[in-house]
């Protein structure tokens, strides 16, 4: 929770495109890039002192042959580097296409071994948080249609009701943990699809026109131009080729 309100805050300070800074910084002050390497600085901090924290406690369990279950993990350094390798490239796929990063997670605890329905729970934290700080940012950068947003989190939330109350009591009742493992598999698995037929449905219908990059700073130097213009301003520099 300290995690997420510090990051908020921080965002709130730095402001974006669809709500001006409570300070009144724009991305061409100093101190805008400082509250942007402040955000990264806090998350990394917080991570580096946790996962710090469960190797040394696993250190000194193990000195005083404490009794591990078998799908507990024991951490170390060598495990704490991969999985946080894993975790960041969660984070980037998270703010990119606005998932909970429970999609790269998922599948990397249940190859670590750990108990499904431990990481079940521990995903849907981590959705929870990763997803509301990336509802935070797209609503500072102006970029969330509401009506979406409300139809979508009101899907979310029966999907959520319905996999505690009724899903999670059948895993209970028959002990069959596995389907927890099919459901996240199949959900992995049109998520995919849906994402990559998205894809080719937006190219097409911009006439397979990629429209690069938007300027990262617009205060005073205006929008980005659109893949038409781009294409307009090519054959105003380059006459002779609209001849050929």
């Amino acid at each position: 929770v300290l995690l997420w309100v510090g990051l908020t805050i921080i965002i709130l300070l730095k402001g974006g495109k669809g709500v001006e800074s409570v300070i009144g910084v724009t991305c061409e002050d100093a101190g805008y890039y400082a509250l942007v390497a402040g955000q990264f600085i806090w998350t990394i901090g917080f991570a580096a002192f946790f996962g710090i924290k469960n190797v040394m406690k696993t250190n000194e369990r193990l000195a005083v042959n404490y009794p591990f279950n078998d799908m507990d993990i024991l951490w170390d350094y060598k495990k704490l580097q991969f999985y946080s390798f894993f975790t960041f490239l969660a984070g980037i796929i998270a703010g990119l296409i606005g998932v909970g990063g429970g999609m790269v997670l998922g599948p990397l605890m249940i190859a670590m071994e750990v108990n499904p329905r431990v990481s079940t729970s521990t995903t849907a934290t981590m959705v929870l948080l990763t997803s509301s700080s990336v509802a935070v940012i797209f609503v500072m950068s102006g970029l969330v249609p509401w009506e979406y947003a409300l139809f979508f989190f009101l899907v979310c939330l029966c999907g959520a009701y319905i996999g505690k109350t009724k899903i999670d009591a059948y895993v209970k009742r028959t002990g069959m943990a596995s389907i927890l493992i099919g459901i996240l598999a199949t959900i992995i698995a049109l998520a995919t699809i849906g994402c990559i037929v998205n894809l080719f449905m937006g190219l097409a219908s911009v006439n397979w026109c990629l429209a690069g990059f938007n300027q990262f700073c617009t205060v005073s130097s205006g929008s980005g131009s659109d893949c038409a213009a781009r294409l307009l301003e090519a054959h105003d520099l380059f006459p002779e080729a609209q001849r050929m």
